[in-house]
């Protein structure tokens, strides 16, 4: 590599036989994730860098250079914060419109008085967490230790980016992200009976086994009209604002400007009888005005007989228009305010029947999936910020992010055996439910570059900060606010001990059906892709045959029903790398079982795409397990360098997630 870098210092030769194997160099951690060019805007979310240098032999006879990097993120803390922020504010809103429901039958109003307390007290748990959480200012890492921990729950455990920078003599500089990070799951909670995938099938079927008790109302029916309601909430506001250009129209006296508002208030809802009734009222008098205001032979003062069910007012050639319609548009006014509160009283009342028909549990299974969706989101947002900053001059990429999405794809590698099924369970839906989160890029006004989270359980939008310059970058769909979707995906691999006593004497349904499922959403993704976007917007391939094969490769090797198959792992994230995606990768703590996994890709990439020597394919993994910065994760979790497996674990392992010696000996934590 020439001359040590600024700031750099020798760290480690790994093979004294050998000086061509591997040159290790350790940097400071003042340089930044980004390096000298590093951005105020990514150093907002990300702490704590590590850095390590690495020089290896290409094919022929060259040399490539490596930066190794790792950092925590604020987003650990941030983003849990806010989001128990905003269940707080949900909670005590649905608490209130319970409350406002008035006088019910003595039967009803004893169900609301133990549907509010038990509330209240879930509400008084929130409360208390984010208390607790707002003496940890400034941090932005958990470790692995700490993952029992009540008052950490809602945190991600060691959840960090893991990049890798390569340059090669003959080929492009590349630049590979990892977001590494513990399942998530809600550890304090416990697994007993299972995780929140076998806990929400049990309580759906009780409730529809005990449904004589009470009305009961399907999950997709509620859903349907939870999203009624958000889109009365969401018209009513544009109906207002519609009617008022309306009536400034009219005071205008312009006809051009007064058919243009009229026009777009008629398109907002006619779904509701007195809404578009009243709306025909003011049609009807429009109409009115524009006949009069041509008509030039119409007497003074003769009266136009009123349309049904409207009372108007007499009008002629020179009556006020403003004061003319100003009634009516009030009449419509009231009306669809109405409807607003008719619909939010409903809702309230079948959230009083659906909460009382499963009190206690339905509240803890609340709970238990809000903690499980805080530790899935801090990655999710980590993740896209990194994504956005690294493809801010591909066009390709951002296209393909307002037009079709973002790819977000989990390489699980719990077993199916014992509490880490659980744990499994938890993941799967965790990951499913990021599927109503929503990003927006938005200009920062200020130095604060964290981002904005908005919305209720139903449907967050995340709106990300960029600075003025690179705002700038975005296509014009970006700028002006189009909300960009996500497509989480999750591909399970047990690969430790546990996964072999759940292959001879277990149950291996839970990891088929998982992976089974995530395939079908991944060819959903990519049939979007193909249909949206030009062919040439596919990195790395001319063609997009090449991607086919892929799938269709995933498709085999998961049919195979294989014993501890890690070829879907590398088909995964080949698939997402070659889709501009984002990757994850889990364990129990993201520690052990991680690093190997990690540092595999990394040596597997170098191998396959940046013609590391294969006569130093192991020496180079050997390398990165000792002296990279997985090793240093191990340090800052368990202030231990020892990965925590025994031999008799490690006979159990695939080959090539094997630490080298004396690289491990801990138990696990």
């Amino acid at each position: 590599m020439g001359e040590l870098e600024d700031r750099e210092t020798d760290h480690i030769t790994t093979d004294t036989q050998d000086q061509k194997c591997a040159l290790v160099r350790e940097c400071t951690a003042t340089e930044g994730i980004s390096g000298k060019d590093s951005l105020p805007s990514l150093n907002a979310v990300l702490k704590n860098p590590i850095c390590k240098l690495y020089r290896f032999p290409t094919s022929d006879n060259k040399w490539m250079r490596i930066r190794e990097q790792m950092a925590e993120t604020t987003l650990s803390f941030h983003v849990p914060k806010e989001l128990i922020n905003l269940h707080i504010k949900e909670d005590m809103r649905r608490n209130q419109e319970l409350k406002d429901l008035g006088e019910l039958a003595p039967h009803w109003d004893n169900m609301r008085k133990s549907v509010i307390a038990h509330c209240d007290q879930m509400l008084s748990l929130y409360q208390d967490t984010l208390a607790e959480l707002g003496k940890h200012t400034g941090s932005s890492f958990k470790s692995s230790c700490s993952k029992g921990e009540k008052t950490l729950e809602f945190i991600p455990i060691n959840l960090h980016l893991q990049r890798m920078h390569v340059h090669s003599p003959r080929l492009k500089d590349a630049l590979y992200d990892v977001i590494t990070v513990g399942a998530p799951a809600a550890h304090f909670q416990g697994f007993k009976n299972g995780g929140l995938r076998k806990l929400l099938s049990k309580f759906e079927a009780e409730r529809r086994n005990t449904g004589y008790q009470c009305i009961y109302y399907s999950p997709e029916n509620t859903a349907k009209a939870k999203e009624v309601l958000s889109n009365i909430n969401h018209l009513q506001p544009l109906i207002s604002s519609h009617a008022d250009l309306l009536l400034n129209s009219a005071s205008q006296h312009s006809p051009d400007s007064l058919k243009n508002s009229l026009k777009m208030l008629s398109e907002k809802d006619r779904v509701w009888a007195n809404v578009g009734k009243s709306l025909n009222c003011v049609i009807a008098m429009v109409d009115r005005l524009l006949e009069k205001d041509n008509t030039s032979d119409v007497k003074e003062g003769e009266k136009e007989p009123p349309a049904a069910d409207c009372k108007v007012l007499p009008t002629g050639p020179q009556s006020d228009w403003y004061e003319q319609l100003y009634p009516l548009v009030i009449t419509l006014k009231d009306c669809m305010g109405e409807v607003v509160t008719r619909a939010k009283q409903s809702m309230a009342f079948v959230l009083l029947q659906e909460l009382a028909c499963g009190l206690p549990q339905c509240l803890m299974l609340t709970l238990r999936r809000d903690i499980v969706f805080s530790q899935a989101l801090a990655g999710l947002v980590c993740g896209f910020i990194i994504k956005l900053h690294t493809g801010l001059r591909d066009q390709g990429f951002l296209q393909q992010l307002h037009t079709v999405g973002l790819l977000v794809q989990y390489e699980g590698l719990l077993s199916t055996y014992s509490e880490e099924a659980g744990m499994l369970e938890d993941m799967a839906v965790g990951i499913s439910d990021l599927q109503k989160v929503m990003f927006k890029v938005i200009e920062a006004k200020s130095e604060d570059f964290l981002p904005i989270i908005t919305g209720r359980r139903e449907h967050y939008i995340i709106e990300v900060q960029l600075p003025a310059k690179m705002f700038e970058l975005l296509p014009q769909e970006i700028k002006e606010g189009k909300l960009l979707r996500m497509y989480p995906v999750l591909f399970n691999v047990g690969i430790n001990e546990q996964q072999t006593l759940a292959e001879r004497f277990g149950d291996t349904t839970l990891q088929e059906n998982i992976n089974q499922e995530n395939l079908e959403l991944l060819k959903e993704y990519y049939k979007l892709f193909t249909e949206k976007m030009p062919p040439d917007c596919l990195p790395h391939f001319q063609e997009q045959n090449d991607l086919k094969g892929l799938l269709e490769n995933l498709h085999q090797n998961i049919q195979a029903k294989k014993r501890k198959n890690v070829e879907i792992m590398w088909l995964a994230a080949t698939i997402c790398r070659k889709l501009n995606g984002v990757r994850f990768t889990c364990c129990k703590s993201a520690k052990d079982r991680t690093s190997m996994s990690v540092t595999l890709e990394q040596c597997s990439i170098l191998r396959d795409e940046h013609q590391l020597h294969k006569d130093f394919f192991i020496r180079a993994l050997d390398c990165m397990r000792r002296e990279g910065c997985r090793i240093e994760n191990v340090l800052k979790n368990v202030k231990c360098r020892k990965y925590a497996f025994n031999m008799i674990q490690l006979m159990a392992f695939p080959k090539y997630y094997r630490p080298p010696e004396g690289t491990y000996g801990k138990a696990d934590t």
